[in-house]
């Protein structure tokens, strides 16, 4: 056991310091040339070429005082052509790497440029000389891969680009590289990459209306190497709907309002979007999805008004501009109010007196509050008075009558109250209006027979019946 833990440490120990030792040769400023060393001679088909990377392969060599192989490489392309010839006068000279064992037959060299010369030769080594050099091989690293043989591209669909390629005939492809860039960018852009060699189609999303965009392919193998750009092919948007033409509203309608516009005359129309807001710059909401170009709007209000728009939506959800365009429609207002012209209380009779402002009226209603008391208090409503007079023949002692005058349209619409007319069929008081008369003074022809003038009283508004 003793025996066998010393023997796994020496060996241990000549393994650390044989790696500590070890270096990759090269050959020295002033070689010395030994031409009893072997020459490298390549095999039949000794050179393998690819657009990253070439190969050799060469003959074994048998003699035991070879410890390697010594590597020479030149760029001799891609230079100008002054400095390429007089690189071609002198002799290729400039090591680049070795092959540490003389059993080796293949040598593979992977710093290779694309559609690029370059000339090789080989040394074989001793430990204190060289062999002359091999023939120079010179040779030209394939050419970039050509991309997509084909690419077309579906125009007019909404807010996206479609592109479809027929797959790259080379099983060396790994993915596509989409690249993109519009009418106002001069450098082709890196969108995205599809994986797998058999995939052929990429669709673009999120994209601006009516809007153009180039796009072009370029493929890229599992070893890294970028092809050369497919041709470029153009895609434009679909453009909106046409915005909606000859909105209007009505304002003399009562309790609605009819909105109405041109058809719209996109081919692929689908519905409208109506919307609707308080104020001309407030918050437009969707009150309606419509199929026909007119809508009624119940508003149920007088005098209401609302302000509209109205946008087209084709089959593909997009929707037209509607922002610039607001109409205002409104419902029909109230009448006027009729202005009170007289009131008085002649006898057990109160008759009352109006002029007409609106020329809407049709006829009029009164709202009669009677109070005794403090709290009983009786309201009635007389409608239907044709003209602007009326005598109030159901009147009590001791009791306190307000009298308000409404004007009505054919409609059925009724103006706001006129003021309030305050009369005590015991005794007249007259508050709160500009004019007011007092005492008998200044009192108004009567209305009726002149012979009941001691007991004829006038009334003018108030404000409040309290």
């Amino acid at each position: 056991m003793k025996l066998w833990k010393l023997v796994t440490l020496c060996t241990v120990s000549l393994l650390i310091l044989s790696g500590c030792t070890t270096s990759t040769p090269k050959p020295g400023d002033k070689a010395v040339v030994d031409s009893t060393l072997p020459v490298i001679e390549l095999t039949k088909n000794g050179v393998f070429v690819d657009m990253n990377a070439v190969a050799f392969e060469w003959k074994n060599i048998t003699d035991p005082r070879v410890k390697g192989i010594y590597v020479y490489k030149k760029v001799i392309a891609k230079q100008p052509q002054e400095d390429k010839q007089k690189k071609e006068e002198k002799e290729i000279d400039e090591y680049y790497d070795t092959v540490n064992n003389r059993f080796s037959t293949h040598y593979m060299d992977k710093n290779i440029e694309p559609d690029t010369q370059y000339s090789y030769y080989f040394k074989t080594f001793s430990d204190k000389a060289q062999s002359p050099s091999s023939h120079i091989i010179t040779l030209n690293s394939l050419p970039v891969l050509q991309s997509v043989s084909w690419i077309h591209s579906i125009e007019g669909m909404p807010r996206s680009a479609k592109i479809i390629w027929r797959p790259h005939p080379n099983p060396k492809v790994k993915a596509y590289i989409i690249e993109r860039k519009t009418l106002q960018e001069d450098k082709w852009e890196k969108l995205d990459t599809v994986e797998g060699r058999l995939n052929a189609e990429y669709i673009d999303n999120d994209l601006k209306d009516n809007y153009v965009y180039k796009y072009r392919i370029r493929v890229v193998t599992f070893d890294g190497i970028v092809s050369t750009p497919s041709e470029m092919v153009k895609v434009v948007t679909k453009a909106l709907p046409n915005p909606i033409t000859g909105l209007v509203a009505t304002k003399d309608l009562p309790k609605v309002i009819k909105l109405n516009w041109d058809k719209s005359t996109n081919k692929d129309f689908y519905r409208y979007y109506l919307y609707r807001a308080d104020k001309l710059d407030g918050s437009y909401e969707i009150i309606a999805k419509l199929h026909n170009n007119l809508f009624t709007d119940d508003i149920k209000e007088d005098g209401k008004s609302y302000f509209y728009r109205v946008s087209c939506v084709d089959e593909d959800g997009l929707e037209s501009e509607h922002e610039k365009v607001s109409i205002q429609g409104m419902t029909l207002s109230k009448p006027n109010a009729p202005a009170i012209v007289e009131a008085k209380l002649v006898g057990s009779k109160i008759e009352l007196s109006w002029s007409q402002v609106d020329s809407r009226t049709k006829d009029y209603v009164i709202i009669k509050k009677a109070k005794k008391g403090w709290f009983d208090t009786v309201t009635s409503e007389i409608d239907s008075i044709p003209n602007t007079k009326y005598v109030d023949t159901e009147i009590e002692p001791d009791t306190t009558y307000v009298y308000q005058v409404y004007a009505v349209d054919k409609n059925g619409i009724k103006s706001e109250p006129s003021i309030k007319i305050k009369i005590q069929s015991k005794e007249i008081e007259a508050q709160g209006a500009v004019g007011a008369v007092k005492n008998n003074e200044n009192v108004s022809t009567p209305i009726g027979d002149t012979k009941q003038e001691d007991t004829q009283e006038t009334i003018i508004p108030v404000d409040d019946f309290n």
